[in-house]
């Protein structure tokens, strides 16, 4: 019944209800509408619209979003989601791969407000839910983002080149852009493939997987966190503090000091490495704040930041 009264809004949400369950607070959203609330009265079959979730975003354009799929180089068909700037042509334009983290989590359809704002600066966003992503069964996870980071790196790597091959992405303007697994995911595919982005972006990212174990030390967590990172060679070949002689993109990194998932320690080590080999890398540190940067200003300092840092010529 909601979806029919609401057919632009196919997310909905029961957010509450009175006790009876007579009335109810309906959350209702889409790719291109961060949501808004109605109050909806099965009684009379009223359903009226009570406030925003972002005001300031009512009436401005927004990027549609659309699932495609694309091969990986053994012929895997990556499942993603894509995000052209409103009114593009999506032709030879600038262009982001936007890895999510985790890398037990994955990306959904709906209004996602990173992709969102570099639509809106005119950057097409892909976001690959690949291998290592969790909801699509044991098969696809694997054994996670970090021990099978060669798979789940390579379907990040591929998001990029099939962005090129399909002339949706200028190869000049190609970027990659990620948080936490997902700045991990920007950093180690750089380290693979040092001529395929040209920016890179990454956000409380961790950047040395024997030190994200003995970080754990001392934590209730450290027993899964080893199990988890594992053990053998990959351990120091899937470490880009480790490689970070191989990286030749610009890099610019954002971390917060009081962060308990990924230690500002990894992106310090990432940033003294980066400097050891002669890199162009910066490391911004967000005093008091933790992984998620939880801070309007702060937020809006570091989408700003990157905006003008993914725009600015290559050197």
């Amino acid at each position: 019944m909601l979806a029919r009264a609401l057919p632009k809004l196919p997310l909905l949400d029961i957010v509450d209800s009175s006790e009876d369950e007579k009335r109810m607070l309906v959350w209702a959203g889409s790719d291109t509408d961060p949501g808004r609330y109605f109050l909806f009265d099965r009684t009379t079959k009223q359903l009226s619209e009570v406030m925003l979730t972002r005001p300031e975003l009512e009436n401005v354009a927004m990027g549609t979003m659309r699932h495609i799929s694309y091969p990986a180089a053994d012929g895997t068909m990556i499942p993603a989601y894509l995000t052209l700037p409103p009114g593009s042509s999506g032709k030879n334009i600038p262009a982001i791969v936007l890895p999510h983290g985790g890398p037990g989590a994955r990306d959904y359809w709906g209004f996602d407000w990173l992709s969102q704002f570099y639509a809106s600066q005119g950057f097409a966003v892909l976001q690959p839910n690949f291998r290592g992503s969790a909801g699509y069964g044991d098969a696809w996870f694997q054994r996670n983002g970090f021990q099978d980071w060669k798979v789940a790196i390579g379907d990040v790597s591929d998001a990029g080149r099939w962005l090129v091959k399909q002339g949706i992405a200028d190869p000049a303007q190609l970027n990659i852009l990620g948080w936490s697994y997902g700045g991990y995911a920007a950093l180690q595919s750089a380290v693979v493939d040092p001529d395929l982005f040209k920016r890179v972006v990454a956000i409380a990212p961790v950047t040395d997987l024997e030190k994200l174990k003995s970080d754990n030390e001392g934590y209730s967590s450290y027993v899964v966190v080893s199990r988890f990172v594992g053990s053998g060679p990959h351990v120091i070949e899937g470490s880009p503090a480790r490689q970070a002689a191989k990286i030749k993109a610009p890099v610019l990194m954002f971390h917060g000091d009081q962060d308990l998932n990924v230690a500002i320690g990894q992106a310090r080590l990432m940033q003294d490495k980066l400097k050891a080999a002669g890199a162009t890398s910066e490391l911004i540190e967000y005093p008091g704040l933790d992984h998620y940067l939880e801070d309007s200003a702060v937020r809006e300092q570091m989408l700003r930041k990157t905006a003008a840092f993914l725009k600015a010529p290559v050197k």
